[in-house]
């Protein structure tokens, strides 16, 4: 007998955003001194606060810029502005499992959107 587990919902994050639900989570363990926080909670929050640079309003006008580009879907689009890629290398590792690559100037136009906002 195995049990399977249901994807109910999907929705894509910026770090910005899980960083805003966390501190909520965050706030709420500590008003009840009984309930520590777990490990895996613990890391995540940490995780978040070390690589937040955005404010949650900046990352999604981010996320929607890029969704304006035409080689950027809404799962590429996260992912880019969690990572905020610097060069086109670091671009070029985001799609990296695409079954297409970028020229360079299509690279340079994605690049242009990210350095308004980092």
């Amino acid at each position: 007998m195995t049990i399977f587990k249901e994807i109910v919902d999907e929705e894509f994050l910026t770090v910005s955003e899980t960083k805003e639900l966390l501190a909520d989570v965050e706030a709420e363990r500590a008003l009840d001194e009984d309930r520590e926080l777990r490990y895996e909670l613990a890391r995540a929050i940490e995780h978040v606060n070390r690589f937040t640079v955005l404010e949650p309003a900046e990352a999604q006008n981010l996320v929607d810029d890029l969704r304006e580009l035409e080689k950027v879907d809404e799962q590429t689009a996260y992912k880019i502005t969690n990572l905020l890629p610097q060069d086109r290398d670091e671009l070029r590792s985001v799609y990296a499992q695409q079954r297409y690559t970028l020229s360079g100037d299509e690279l340079d136009e994605i690049l242009n959107v990210v350095a308004k906002y980092a």
